[in-house]
């Protein structure tokens, strides 16, 4: 029985793990991004148009929530195939799913072409979206951490973060050369499409490299000693409560930190302080730059200190940069914008780059697919899913001082259930 489950090709390189838990965790945040910088640039316009400019972006800002609603139901049907039937079947699934949703979004009417049922189909093809992305980011964790080599797990762990800041390039990218190329009408009228349609190349892709995977070791060792469980996430819920209660507030801040950082920040930049869109897409590619660099610098330290040392140090810069939030960004000046974009998505790589790891660790082997993508993806619905409608009405009613308060306290929140993660964790 053993040897029928080992048999099949042979496995995989550690590059070409690294690779497919990488391109796929790129591909589908270049997907979530498009749709968030639409949502702030495009969509308020062509499928919620009102007399009230303000009134038009929130309503676009909350189908940009609904995919984060989304999340743990795709980590809960993704995750249950995931740690029942394997890592590599469902991560195909959850790579399909995402893509298809994201190519439908680039062929959708507009309100003015089909009224209502234009914004209800773009509110499904986003929760179709929370759906794959829910079921992606903890099989492509578990799929680098995994098969790491001892000592190296942080490492490991943070190739599949690293999409986060590759897929925001990539989506920023894009609009940036579009802008470039079109005229605003152009750009209206059709140009937004191309990113959105542009995804299936990606996606195809994506599925040549994991369709050439086999299962991890980890997960291998639990069907060779037959501890499949029947339903993971009641295990999950019944079983480890307390670990998916800390794995969820210990990444709240992180969420909470990069959607005030690229979906608040670009709205009230372009919107209020008077940036110009491709000035501050250019700076906001800047600041993710940092983000990319300080999430391998961040996985180094947290393999030579631990994990949740780690965490800890970075939870405590986030409830500091949350005062520096109005005197730098407040200002409305270009030096004070590329400062706070630049400590700010710096910060950001040190929280992120050992999260995947930290939350993998929480649960068992055959409970890890459900339990790091709920907790994951819990934390996207109270920490992100919000955070921009929320620090918008903050800032328009009270001030930028209390969006970075707001910062500051999910910062506090997330370093209590820190310390509160034990030392020892699951192999």
């Amino acid at each position: 029985m053993n040897d029928a489950n080992r048999a099949g090709p042979a496995r995989p390189s550690r590059a070409h793990v690294l690779l497919a838990s990488l391109i796929g965790t790129t591909i589908e945040f270049f997907d979530f991004y498009i749709y968030a910088t639409a949502a702030v640039l495009v969509f308020p316009s062509l499928f919620f148009p009102a007399g009230d400019p303000a009134s038009s972006t929130l309503q676009s800002l909350a189908t940009f929530a609904l995919a984060f609603f989304a999340r743990p139901i795709g980590s809960a049907v993704f995750g249950h195939f995931g740690d029942r039937v394997g890592r590599k079947a469902t991560l195909v699934a959850a790579l399909l799913t995402m893509g298809a949703s994201t190519v439908v979004i680039g062929l959708l009417p507009t309100y003015a072409q089909w009224g209502v049922a234009a914004p209800a189909l773009l509110a499904l093809c986003r929760f179709g979206q929370g759906l794959g992305l829910g079921g992606e980011w903890g099989g492509a964790v578990l799929l680098a951490t995994e098969n790491a080599p001892p000592g190296k797990r942080a490492w490991y762990g943070m190739f599949p973060q690293l999409g986060a800041p590759l897929g925001f390039l990539l989506a920023t990218g894009a609009f940036l050369l579009l802008s470039a190329c079109l005229d605003e009408a152009d750009f209206m009228a059709w140009g937004w499409r191309l990113p959105f349609l542009g995804s299936a190349v990606l996606v195809l892709l994506g599925l040549w490299i994991r369709l050439r995977l086999t299962e991890t070791p980890a997960f291998q060792r639990v069907i060779d000693r037959e501890a499949r469980v029947a339903l993971p996430m009641r295990d999950v819920l019944v079983l480890h409560p307390r670990a998916l209660l800390l794995g969820t507030v210990s990444a709240l801040a992180t969420f909470v930190l990069f959607y005030l950082m690229t979906v608040f920040a670009l709205s009230w930049g372009t919107s209020r302080l008077g940036h110009a869109r491709e000035a501050f897409l250019w700076m906001q590619m800047g600041g993710v730059l940092l983000f990319a660099a300080t999430i391998p610098l961040s996985a180094m330290y947290a393999d030579r200190v631990g994990r949740r040392r780690m965490m800890l140090l970075a939870s405590a810069a986030i409830i500091a940069f949350g005062f520096l939030f109005q005197p730098l960004f407040g200002s409305g000046g270009i030096v004070g914008t590329v400062a706070f974009l630049a400590i700010g998505l710096a910060i950001m790589g040190l929280t992120y780059g050992p999260l995947g790891t930290i939350l993998a660790e929480l649960f068992p082997a055959e409970v890890r697919y459900s339990g790091a993508s709920l907790a994951f993806n819990l934390s996207g619905i109270f920490g992100a899913s919000l955070a921009p409608y929320i620090a918008t009405w903050l800032a328009s009613r009270h001030g930028l001082e209390y969006v970075g308060l707001y910062l500051s306290a999910a910062g506090a929140l997330s370093l209590l259930a820190l310390l509160a993660v034990p030392r020892r964790l699951h192999d």
